[in-house]
């Protein structure tokens, strides 16, 4: 027999229920506390089987949700937008791939007419209690200060524009690593069109630029697959998670990485790396067969790090990405390394497709 409580847990697990309630919350304290059913709803995805665009794009909805509640509840507070703004998102919230571990990387796009002396103060505090706000929610900080509360991420138009126009331009190390942060981008709350001219900006000037694409694709290949001599498997050594392979390091993020150069060569708008697939392989930039085999693989590496971290979920453990092989069955070993080899052959590719200028 069913009871009315089982159907109530069972859509309290849903994701849409979820960001229909978040809505429904008036505090910090009220969204916070949110956290268990956030988790529940993940770990059922993932023990239904669903693929992981479809977890990404379900626990990115949740985290979309979560960051517009908590802007609504910082204006009805501290009183509407002195001019227009919005926030702008990056990393696995803005390509729809959210996970349930997570940092925040966000920032603010303001409208030109931005007058520090008279305006900051106003979108710092806001930036301060959305920030806060998500750490209490469960997406820390970022550690590297990706976040509208650092002022330089908190620019009107125009000086974003003129980011963007420089990382292209001229690319050096420490603008390839912004390039690789911010060129996935996503409007969450505001005036959209500030952040679907930047999307524009980017598509139409990266593929434009040789030497933007030669210096991204060669960044692409600073994280390598942890495969040796024979296909064994290089492990980590670092004490508190010896002997285990960072999946996101090693694989999804290098994989994001090796998709995100191809997407912009063919001047993709999408930030989704599976939509991006989808562009590449109707743009013919790859040869045939080779897109699928990236979405295999993104997918197999994907899915073994969602699974992994249910896992741990359900075992009261906090769930990270660091998987020991020795505890995968045979089959998702063999398919890891076909995953980890496909991901190796495309960082090789990246050379051929996009050498530098003058070679």
């Amino acid at each position: 027999m069913v009871h009315l409580s089982d159907i109530v847990r069972y859509e309290t697990n849903n994701s849409a229920y979820l960001v229909s309630n978040i809505f429904n919350r008036t505090s910090v304290n009220a969204l916070a506390r949110l956290t268990p059913e956030i988790r529940a709803a993940f770990v059922r995805l993932v023990e239904e089987g669903a693929s992981s665009q479809m977890i990404g794009i379900a626990m990115s909805s949740v985290g979309r949700s979560l960051m517009r509640r908590l802007v609504e509840l910082a204006e009805a507070e501290i009183g509407p937008a002195p001019i227009p703004y919005c926030f702008m998102v990056h990393g696995s919230l803005a390509r729809n791939d959210q996970s349930i571990t997570t940092d925040q990387d966000n920032a603010m796009v303001l409208h030109d007419s931005f007058d520090p002396r008279k305006h900051d103060a106003y979108f710092k505090e806001l930036a301060q209690r959305v920030s806060d706000g998500l750490d209490a929610c469960g997406y820390p900080y970022c550690r590297g200060g990706i976040m509208a509360t650092n002022e330089q991420w908190r620019q009107p138009l125009s000086q974003w524009k003129r980011y963007f126009e420089a990382w292209i331009a001229r690319p050096d190390p420490q603008r390839l690593l912004h390039s690789s942060i911010f060129f996935d981008l996503d409007a969450v709350h505001g005036e959209e069109h500030f952040v679907e001219e930047l999307q524009d900006l980017v598509a139409t000037r990266a593929q434009a630029s040789p030497l933007f694409l030669a210096a991204l694709a060669r960044n692409a290949l600073s994280r390598t697959p942890p495969l040796g001599l024979f296909r064994t498997f290089v492990l980590e050594q670092d004490g508190k998670h010896n002997n285990s392979i960072n999946i996101k390091r090693r694989g999804v993020a290098p994989m994001n990485d090796v998709i995100r150069v191809h997407a912009l060569g063919v001047g993709s708008r999408s930030q989704n790396c599976f939509e991006r697939l989808n562009d590449i392989e109707q743009a013919g930039a790859l040869p045939a067969g080779q897109t699928e085999k990236l979405r295999y693989a993104l997918e197999f590496l994907s899915s073994v790090r969602l699974r992994h971290q249910a896992h741990e979920i359900k075992n009261d453990q906090p769930p990270d990405n660091s998987i020991e092989p020795e505890h995968v069955s045979d089959a998702d070993r063999h398919n890891l390394k076909e995953a980890f080899q496909v991901l190796s052959n495309a960082q090789k590719f990246l050379r051929f497709r996009y050498p530098s200028p003058g070679r």
